[in-house]
């Protein structure tokens, strides 16, 4: 049986908890509200417990508090792949992303930075809302980017039993590549002025060679 832990209690957590589990992985989930977690199908523990607990871990938290979160497991999370599905943005008063957090930088390389041992493998944060994640159309994409190419083909295989094909995920390279797809939380604003709160989710189609 594979097991995934999952930093985080919210809607990313829940939607993830419910596929794996579904798929036949042990699922933990490290949280600091307890209670919030109580129905999810999985066991509930601490974030430090939960961080030692699987050779791959979701950072589902918030991406405004996930470094700050996550930096002091250096231990616990040394050689575990650690999956980033989060954007970290300002949000202005209408609710959306106003302006990136680490402008010129990313989330995924904080994230590689603070946890060194880790392997950091940006993923699933450029579509919405959570259910996308684990129920993806058919021309959806999800980019990887990270340095370790190892933790990368482990990720593409996990992505398979949330229902992504191999077709579907584009590999753009190491962790300094993840500035473009978080990038893309920049033009949820228009795309909703557009489209209407509609769930949507980035696309590369390729045309046949003429």
């Amino acid at each position: 049986m594979h097991t995934t832990s999952i930093i985080g209690s919210g809607a990313v957590a829940a939607a993830l908890a419910g596929r794996l589990a579904a798929t036949g992985h042990r699922v933990v989930v490290g949280t600091r509200s307890l209670e919030r977690a109580h129905d999810l199908p999985a066991e509930v523990t601490d974030i430090a417990t939960a961080a030692a607990a699987a050779p791959i871990v979701v950072s589902a938290l918030p991406g405004a508090v996930a470094v700050d979160v996550l930096a002091p497991l250096r231990e616990e999370l040394a050689g575990r792949t650690l999956v980033d599905v989060g954007n970290a943005v300002r949000t202005g008063p209408d609710g959306f992303a106003s302006e990136l957090r680490y402008p010129g930088g990313s989330l995924a390389a904080r994230l590689q930075e603070a946890l060194p041992a880790t392997r950091v493998v940006k993923a699933l944060n450029t579509l919405g809302p959570p259910s996308m994640m684990v129920d993806p159309p058919a021309a959806a994409s999800t980019f990887l980017c990270g340095d370790d190419g190892s933790a990368k083909a482990e990720v593409t295989t996990w992505l398979a039993d949330l229902g992504w094909s191999p077709r579907q995920v584009i590999d753009l390279g190491g962790v300094a590549t993840a500035w473009w797809p978080e990038s893309f939380v920049m033009m949820v604003r228009p795309l909703v002025a557009a489209l209407g709160p509609v769930p949507f989710a980035l696309a590369v189609v390729t045309a046949a060679p003429q």
